[in-house]
């Protein structure tokens, strides 16, 4: 029994070998698995799911991601997805074409028997006052309405300047500024009574050791893919014992298992 987590793989039109990389990783390392979850990001940027009708190259690789999460989940492996600050207009339409279950920002989950609280992590990012503020105002339903309302190409362009945007803003941001808030992690896992923590978001793969509420406690944060490495965490059931394991890899040789 096995259930794998990844995040931050940020597939587009431009990383065909990155894209290629995550197909072999359904095919290879996910199938067989009873669950894998997202934890958001998926895309570089997704602007709709009418992508999945459009010419553009960006809405070719949707549907070849549709047809391998369909294919996964037909299976037998249940496909979970959150939203990240970069996919958070996927809709019910793509969650329903890949036969997957869209879950809320933040999910208490057990893992193969072990209670977690899984989420994407920017919204653990308090001290980013502007990206707090921009986040806010982007999972608002009347804004994404707005924004879905605009033609194709002008939310493609939108899209990029956003990415630009983001990118000089956080050329000047201290680390810990875009990094998450300690008192929030703990108060989160305080809220939901858990010890395990699984976030992606931040790009700094690491297990952290904290106490919540006087008890050991940890916090996984899985690392971004690129065009020769991806990460993921695995949790196997064995004796009734859970063990997760945040593991870097080769993209042309994804883990059998």
């Amino acid at each position: 029994m096995r259930t794998l987590l990844v995040a931050d793989m940020h597939l587009s039109h431009d990383t065909p070998e990155l894209n290629q990389g995550f197909y072999d990783y359904l095919a290879q390392t996910a199938n067989g698995a009873d669950a894998l979850y997202i934890l958001g990001d998926l895309f570089d940027a997704w602007i709709g799911d009418d992508l999945l009708d459009s010419p553009h190259p960006l809405g070719a690789v949707g549907r070849e991601v549709v047809a391998r999460l369909h294919q996964l989940s037909s299976d037998g492996t249940a496909v979970y997805l959150l939203h990240g600050n970069r996919d958070f207009l996927i809709g019910e339409r793509f969650i329903a074409a890949c036969q997957a279950t869209l879950l809320a920002d933040i999910e208490e989950v057990e893992l193969q028997g072990m209670p977690a609280v899984i989420l994407h992590g920017d919204s653990l990012c308090t001290r980013d006052n502007a990206y707090m503020a921009f986040r806010q105002q982007s999972r608002h339903p009347e804004w994404q309405a707005q924004i879905l309302a605009l033609p194709l190409d002008q939310r493609l362009e939108l899209a990029s300047s956003l990415r630009m945007q983001s990118g000089d803003a956080n050329a000047t941001k201290e680390d810990a500024i875009m990094d998450v808030t300690h008192d929030e992690v703990v108060s989160l896992m305080e809220s939901y009574g858990v010890t395990t923590m699984i976030h992606g978001h931040t790009h700094r793969p690491k297990v952290h050791d904290l106490t919540v509420e006087d008890v050991p406690a940890k916090r996984y944060v899985l690392g971004d893919w690129d065009a020769q490495h991806g990460w993921d965490i695995v949790i196997e059931k064995a004796d009734h014992k859970t063990a997760p394991r945040l593991r870097q890899f080769a993209l042309s040789d994804p883990p059998s298992a």
